[in-house]
């Protein structure tokens, strides 16, 4: 007997249909594109199996602590802020270039170092180099504290110690009389307005400082205008001077602080020195007054 053809759906002359249209398309424009791209995507993934992590560790991809560039530091700072930062960042992971998140962890690492101020700007480059923009914390004087000083920025942020020897360290104005100490951690703000307010007026010394022969800045126990507080300015000889409030108190009114030191530079170029025995009060706007010393 004759063998009759299998022509049921889903037979071998189904398959076979679909065989040949398969080849058909293959050999088509269409079938060459698609046939080209699997054999570059499967080429990518052998080279990039084999050689992906080895690239990505080459210096063209891997951030390197030297092709870390950042400003320039100020003759205040010695610390290795770049390496500090650095090496606290890299803990975490090799520092690829093709990281999306790079800039990021580059930028949190550096806003947590006590010695910056602000991250402006965090810059990838290729090959593999990034350009950090900060703002440096400028220290302005001293603190004292039970067992030696702190240094304060402007912003009344508080600084390590460590990085000042004791030289430069008395260069500084100091702030003393006070029992409070920082709240957080070192590079946040003191948390005392008395600190906030010494710490300007010690910006606004800081050149004259040794010039006028200063010693201490003393801010009064309470405070006398609202949350403000006065201050007392005090020579190596121990003569009072009255400055009064802070200029960020913001009284209507009251002496500039560039002319109150002024009449203290005047004072000293007439008399040789500010010491004697009196007090000098900067507050009126008639000008310096001489007062009696107090017993």
């Amino acid at each position: 007997m004759a063998a009759t053809k299998n022509t049921q759906p889903g037979g071998g002359s189904a398959l076979g249909a679909w065989v040949g249209l398969a080849v058909r398309v293959v050999r088509g424009p269409v079938g060459a594109t698609l046939v080209l791209a699997g054999v570059l995507v499967g080429g990518w993934y052998v080279v990039w199996h084999f050689f992906g992590e080895g690239l990505l560790r080459s210096d063209r991809y891997v951030l390197r602590q030297e092709n870390l560039e950042v400003t320039p530091l100020p003759e205040w700072i010695h610390t290795d802020v770049r390496g500090e930062v650095f090496r606290s960042v890299a803990f975490e992971g090799p520092l690829v270039i093709m990281d999306d998140h790079l800039t990021k962890r580059i930028a949190d690492g550096f806003a947590l170092h006590p010695w910056v101020a602000k991250v402006r700007r965090v810059t990838k480059l290729h090959p593999a180099r990034v350009k950090v923009d900060l703002d440096y914390r400028r220290p302005v004087c001293m603190v004292e504290v039970p067992g030696g000083l702190l240094p304060v920025d402007t912003e009344s942020a508080w600084l390590r110690s460590e990085d000042f020897s004791p030289v430069e360290a008395a260069q500084y104005p100091r702030i003393s009389g006070l029992e409070s100490m920082p709240v957080g951690s070192v590079g946040t703000k003191w948390g005392d307005g008395r600190v906030v307010g010494g710490a300007e007026i010690a910006a606004l010394l800081l050149g004259v400082w040794n010039e006028l022969q200063l010693a201490r800045i003393v801010p009064s126990a309470r405070p006398q205008s609202g949350p403000h507080y006065s201050f007392d300015l005090y020579t190596r000889g121990g003569t009072r001077i009255i400055w009064g409030l802070a200029p960020s108190a913001g009284i209507t009114g009251d002496v500039p602080a560039a002319e109150r030191i002024e009449r203290l530079r005047k004072f000293q170029a007439a008399h040789g020195t500010l010491d004697g025995p009196h007090q000098l009060d900067l507050r009126s706007m008639r000008g310096l007054e001489i007062l009696p010393a107090v017993r």
